[in-house]
């Protein structure tokens, strides 16, 4: 197949190098453009980018697809199918009908349950039990399109958003492979979505991300599980270093009692609105996530203490 690939963050990546192994013709690669990254704010290029480069892939980082020079140098490609992954860009309809069998998406979602940027993020805060990926054919609306294969897996109740994210780029990259092989003998067939228990994985907010105490310790804990590693769920106090910012990675449900946000012993067992949570591993600002203990010496996080 004359494909074009279209995706930018580490998940897409696993799936373009199983494209190229099956030995598909990449005609060109979309990613998003550099950005500013790290201390320095030096631009940096996707995962995507820095794969496609080392394996001699053309790569074109538009800003947009919306302009009709855009779509049309698109359309020159001459592709016989797209296949989009974390792309970080809407299609518009010119785009999605350009290739000779259209745009194939791997999405990150038991669809129609978590449409839309960040599914696997998503899944975990509900305290999902079960996720998967899922090749889906790109229509007008977001993530509403006719799946064709899926795969699934449990999340067990420790399981953060970055074990996850791994375990579905694991799964997607050869199911995707699969449709593609399908696609190439006309036997991949699509069944429409249901509409039932539909909803959308908004973007994830900033202000989501502060931890507050008054919340339930289980909800907390999915919480700590769904922003880990990125963006970090946080609590911020001064701990006798001036105020800091703490990013949680790793906790677990305990019982306990007290005031919401009190420390109810000296490793970190803090109370919420019910139950408490035992905080396991934490990354102060500038550096490297650590377990509890280490983090706590020298710092007044003992039992009494009240965090906001």
């Amino acid at each position: 197949m004359r494909v074009v690939f279209m995706g930018t963050p580490d998940f897409a990546a696993r799936l373009l190098t199983e494209i190229v192994s099956r030995g598909h013709e990449v005609a060109a690669v979309y990613t998003q453009p550099p950005r500013p990254a790290g201390r320095g704010m030096g631009e940096k290029k996707s995962a995507v980018h820095v794969l496609s480069e080392s394996l001699g892939l053309p790569v074109r980082t538009t800003k947009s697809l919306k302009s009709a020079e855009a779509q049309a140098e698109f359309a020159a490609l001459d592709s016989d199918v797209a296949v989009v992954a974390a792309y970080g860009l809407l299609l518009p309809q010119p785009i999605l009908d350009a290739p000779r069998y259209g745009c194939l998406n791997l999405h990150g979602s038991l669809l129609p349950r978590w449409r839309g940027a960040a599914p696997i993020q998503r899944a975990i805060m509900a305290g999902d039990a079960e996720s998967g990926v899922m090749v889906m054919k790109m229509e007008a609306g977001l993530d509403t399109g006719p799946v064709a294969l899926t795969a699934k897996t449990p999340i067990d109740a420790e399981m953060t958003a970055g074990e996850l994210h791994d375990r579905l780029a694991e799964l997607g990259a050869p199911l995707m492979g699969e449709a593609l092989d399908l696609l190439a003998t006309g036997e991949l067939h699509y069944t429409p979505q249901a509409e039932e228990g539909a909803c959308y994985a908004q973007k994830i907010d900033k202000g989501e991300a502060r931890i507050d105490w008054r919340r339930s310790a289980a909800d907390l804990h999915n919480l700590v599980r769904g922003l880990s590693p990125f963006p970090g769920a946080f609590f911020e106090a001064d701990l006798g270093h001036g105020v800091e910012r703490v990013k949680v990675l790793r906790t677990r449900v305990e019982a306990g009692k007290g005031t919401p946000g009190a420390a109810l012993d000296d490793d970190g067992l803090i109370a919420c609105g019910a139950d408490a949570l035992r905080l396991l591993r934490v990354q102060r600002a500038g550096k490297g996530e650590m377990d509890f203990g280490e983090f706590a010496r020298g710092r007044r996080l003992t039992k009494g203490v009240t965090l906001a």
